[in-house]
């Protein structure tokens, strides 16, 4: 049987992760990603940790042809797919661009597993398609509320083919907010434009890149005023690709939505306040008004996951704070 999975992003966050865990499983990972949001570096990295050459092609998910042309889709045993557009507030400014590329790209990636036969198929969705939910915890049942996003939109369509689709086997993970950096502190979250997640921002003010951290509305009806998330160590989202995919393929059929979270919500202060404790730096923040397509609070039931394919995760939220720091300290370095 075949050993090689696509993972479209690979270069990316998330991605370059999940490749890690996937050469150390036994996998053979083949990255196609178009760089827009990644650096071809992580390649050499992700090379260094791994101790062999990975594959990887310069390849936009939108273009069919190239990617027919260009890879052996008979000798795939799986698919992970990461490639997206990823930021909330980018969504808004750009909601064309978002669907075509999320969307389109989703689309022909099932095109082709359908034409091929390839049974195993991971989405990496997101929290954002349950919208501002009224029950917390979430879980896979929870109402998918209207989106407050293009981007949570674009996900939720994702959702719809995949499950209309005629793919054999997939699992559409759902997860919270990755944060963190592999234990090597070689990969970490370094986008290409400013970032919008919280830690990365964080990191970036404790380092001096930037004066001060804008936190995004005090007046929540939260603990502290301000927002809670189900933060989890981007580790452990990777880990979950790598349980979802074996899954799948000890199964003759297999169709699940699963939640990846740490089950926990914290609020951005709570998450500042675990930063300076647990890497010793003190943080700098002012309070801006509300950001556009923010929700009040949302973290998740991940029962489901540890029942379906068992996986848990292993790391604390304080863990994942200092490798993002350690992360931050030497990639300012290198």
């Amino acid at each position: 049987m075949s050993k090689n999975i696509i993972v479209t992003g690979g270069a990316g966050y998330i991605g370059s992760h999940t490749v890690i865990d996937l050469v150390e499983s036994g996998y053979n990972p083949i990255i196609i990603d178009n760089f827009s949001n990644s650096n071809f570096s992580v390649i050499n990295k992700l090379e260094k940790i791994c101790a062999k050459k990975i594959k990887s092609l310069n390849i936009d998910c939108t273009n069919k042809n190239e990617l027919v042309k260009k890879i052996d889709w008979q000798n795939i045993l799986g698919i992970i797919h990461f490639a997206a557009l990823k930021s909330v507030s980018e969504s808004f400014e750009n909601k064309k661009k978002y669907f075509f590329n999320n969307v389109e790209s989703t689309r022909v990636l099932i095109d082709i597993a359908e034409e091929n036969k390839i049974e195993n198929f991971v989405f990496s969705s997101s929290c954002t398609v349950y919208g501002s939910p009224d029950l917390l915890p979430v879980n896979e049942n929870s109402e998918l509320k209207k989106a407050l996003s293009p981007y949570g939109e674009t996900k939720k369509k994702c959702e719809d083919l995949i499950k209309n689709s005629k793919i054999k086997k997939f699992h559409i993970l759902r997860y919270f907010n990755p944060i963190g950096a592999h234990k090597s502190s070689l990969i970490g979250e370094n986008p290409k434009n400013k970032p919008n997640n919280l830690v990365p921002l964080i990191c970036q003010c404790g380092i001096g890149k930037r004066k001060l951290l804008t936190i995004y509305g005090n007046n929540y009806s939260t603990k502290d005023g301000t927002c809670v998330r189900d933060y989890i160590h981007v580790s452990d989202v990777a880990q979950a690709h790598v349980c979802a995919l074996k899954n799948m393929i000890d199964k003759k059929n297999c169709k699940e939505v699963l939640n990846i979270g740490l089950s926990k919500g914290i609020s951005v202060l709570e998450l500042i306040n675990l930063f300076e404790q647990s890497n010793n730096i003190k943080i700098n923040y002012v309070f801006g008004e509300r950001r556009k397509g923010d929700i009040q609070e949302i973290y998740a039931d991940c029962k489901l996951a540890k029942k379906k394919i068992n996986w848990r995760p292993k790391n604390s939220i304080s863990q994942a704070l200092v490798d993002a720091w350690k992360w931050e300290k030497k990639n300012k370095l290198s």
